[in-house]
């Protein structure tokens, strides 16, 4: 098993082999149920999350893939990441950004080749840029307050693995 560094990553992901089966493994994470977190499993894929007295903004949840092996036991890959519904909000906020500033920059060359001022569009292009960091400071600041229930993850899904 690969252990989680000190600094946890952006979306960290680990792999575990396992000399269980696939089936028990699966079984194993059905049959638990230990507030406050909630197993879903589809297929052969298990998600876990918080309950909702424990979720806030930057909650975490763990996505687990458990493949069979072919000489026997299975194996664990694991990705830690936000709730999948942020994490498309902050991508499309950073998709937003970048498509105002490559149009402020066509707009700035098309002003600059006509001979006319660029105070306005460069004024908005460093805006962008500065947004660019505000939002860049909002990841890292949900990182960090993700960080403990990363942890809380990870622990639980050592205790039903038994590991």
């Amino acid at each position: 098993m690969s252990i989680l560094p000190n600094e946890i990553v952006l979306r960290p992901r680990f792999q575990i082999e396992m000399a269980k089966s696939k089936d028990s493994i699966l079984n194993s994470f059905e049959k638990a149920d230990l507030p406050p977190f909630l197993v879903k499993r589809i297929d052969d894929h298990v998600f876990i999350k918080f309950n909702r007295k424990k979720v806030h903004f930057w909650s975490p949840q763990l996505h687990l893939e458990i493949n069979d092996l072919n000489e026997g036991g299975s194996k664990i890959y694991g990705l830690f990441g936000p709730n999948p519904t942020l994490w498309t909000f902050f991508m499309f906020l950073h998709f937003g950004v970048a498509t105002i500033f490559i149009g402020l920059g066509v707009w700035a060359y098309s002003s600059a080749s006509l001979g006319r001022p660029l105070t306005l569009q460069i004024g908005l292009m460093v805006f962008m840029v500065l947004l660019w960091f505000v939002l860049y400071a909002f990841g890292r600041a949900g990182r960090s307050k993700g960080k403990p229930q990363m942890h809380e993850l990870h622990q639980f899904m050592n205790r039903i693995l038994e590991i």
